[in-house]
């Protein structure tokens, strides 16, 4: 049992267990958010628009039950414009990534020698292999 609980503690103490824990508290807050900005605003806006809610549509079936096929139709809608927006905000973190972060060029620390073909360091003035005096 002592051994169980050492791995199990090894294993809850690893970073990507951590991360992941985060990625999932944080993906419940975002969703909530992206839910609101599609119900509460993108929803309203596109009832001015189109002036129709699919919520209503159902059909009555062998009189008893009833199949509301609009309600299915809202929810794919309202998936597809999470989807939308969560793309849109991913594709803007990304891009500010990029801005932000600075990428300094490799500037080579080894050149050919035009007459032996080796690698030889950059501020060489002779090629340590064939001896050739080279220029600049």
């Amino acid at each position: 049992m002592k051994k169980f609980m050492k791995e199990f503690k090894a294993f809850i103490s690893r970073g990507n267990v951590m991360d992941m824990a985060v990625g999932i508290i944080i993906g419940g807050a975002f969703t909530s958010i992206v839910s609101s900005l599609v119900e509460d605003i993108i929803n309203p806006l596109l009832g001015l628009f189109g002036g129709m809610n699919f919520d209503q549509f159902s059909v009555k079936l062998n009189g008893e039950s009833t199949l509301y096929y609009g309600k299915f139709i809202t929810n794919v809608i309202n998936f597809l414009i999470m989807a939308l927006i969560v793309f849109l905000i991913v594709k803007l973190m990304n891009a500010a990534s990029n801005k932000l972060s600075s990428k300094e060029e490799v500037k080579p620390d080894t050149k050919e020698c035009p007459y032996c073909k080796t690698k030889i360091a950059i501020a060489a003035t002779r090629c340590p292999n064939c001896t050739s005096q080279l220029e600049g």
